[in-house]
């Protein structure tokens, strides 16, 4: 597929459909963002974008790339991937649901911002797709998995804004939405929720109001040489698990580290399980089993969990629990640690 990108006419074509978000009152200082008409009813923006709103009211006040001003009404929410969608009646005739794409955009791909930064109502940047399957940590201590990386620049204000390029299938609106823009982290560095889990999530959120998140109960840390070396493993591979919120003992039950060792001047996790599948799926990183965690299971399910303990293989049937709501205290889930 080719890189080249219409950017007139991409602007042209997508700017009625992207809206920026301002909160104001006397009990809150003035806040922007953006976001994207997602169906005939809702908008998508970041959640930590919508919690600008007022506490009581959920409202939000919303203006269209025409000028017109309308006023939304936050029906869903979820702290752990940063997605929040905003009811809102009578939309412009010309701000139609963007499209958001069926599969991750590879890096190198040709993109564009498009949002709210500074309060500049109406801006586009372009770039490419810099990387993927990153991990993005947030304040609550989730690291939201699966995230586009990108060279555009995105501001403050562009949050909850799409991040578009052309339509991968050749099928339906030349353009689609290959992430939810979030953050900026760095010069030439932003990032974007992806569109497979925004397909997840937002969903559920329009349904219901929340997402029901599975939870491992897990803290886990990726298999690098030096820990398969003091682990005794054969490769590098899979991830470890460091700890559990159920205890390091009792078949069925995933088992974390019960000790360190030091190597090299570092101090290393020692003796819990390695995760090397689930479901028959192969482990390689963290990301790896939070993506599948989030996209293709729910809470209460079993799932099948190859691993690795005490260099032998087997396989634990875990039944997932549903993770707590977030909180900034809310730190103990299936979180990259630091080796300390």
């Amino acid at each position: 597929m080719s890189t080249h990108l219409d950017f007139e006419g991409l602007y042209r074509d997508v700017i009625p459909s992207v809206v920026s978000v301002y909160v104001g009152g006397r009990r809150r200082p003035g806040g922007a963002g953006s976001a994207f008409v997602y169906d005939d009813q809702h908008l998508v923006t970041n959640e930590h974008v919508s919690r600008l709103a007022d506490r009581d009211s959920k409202r939000v006040e919303l203006r269209f790339a025409d000028g017109s001003w309308r006023v939304g009404d936050v029906v869903g929410a979820d702290a752990y991937t940063d997605l929040a969608v905003v009811a809102v009646d009578d939309l412009p005739d010309d701000a139609v649901a963007l499209r958001l794409a069926t599969q991750n955009p590879a890096p190198g791909r040709a993109v564009a911002a498009l949002g709210n930064p500074l309060g500049l109502d109406g801006s586009i940047s372009a770039g490419i797709v810099s990387g993927a399957n990153r991990s993005l940590p947030t304040s609550n201590g989730f690291a939201i998995p699966d995230v586009v990386q990108t060279d555009a620049p995105i501001n403050p204000g562009n949050s909850g804004g799409p991040l578009v390029g052309i339509t991968s299938d050749g099928d339906g609106p030349p353009y689609e939405v290959v992430g939810v823009n979030r953050a900026k982290q760095g010069d030439n560095i932003g990032f974007a929720v992806s569109p497979v889990i925004a397909s997840r999530i937002l969903p559920d959120l329009v349904a219901d109001g929340h997402y029901r998140h599975s939870y491992l109960r897990a803290r886990t840390l990726d298999v690098t040489p030096s820990i398969a070396e003091v682990n005794g493993l054969d490769a590098p591979r899979g991830v470890l698990i460091v700890g559990t919120a159920t205890g390091d003992s009792g078949d069925g039950v995933l088992r974390g580290c019960t000790e360190k060792a030091a190597l090299r001047g570092w101090e290393i996790p020692v003796g819990g399980d390695v995760v090397v599948a689930i479901e028959g799926n192969p482990v390689r990183t963290h990301e790896e089993l939070m993506r599948y965690l989030i996209t293709e299971t729910r809470p209460g399910e079993p799932v099948a969990i190859d691993v690795l303990r005490e260099g032998d293989p087997m396989t634990l049937v875990v039944e997932l629990d549903e993770r707590p709501s977030a909180t900034r205290d809310n730190r103990d889930g299936e979180s990259q640690i630091p080796i300390e």
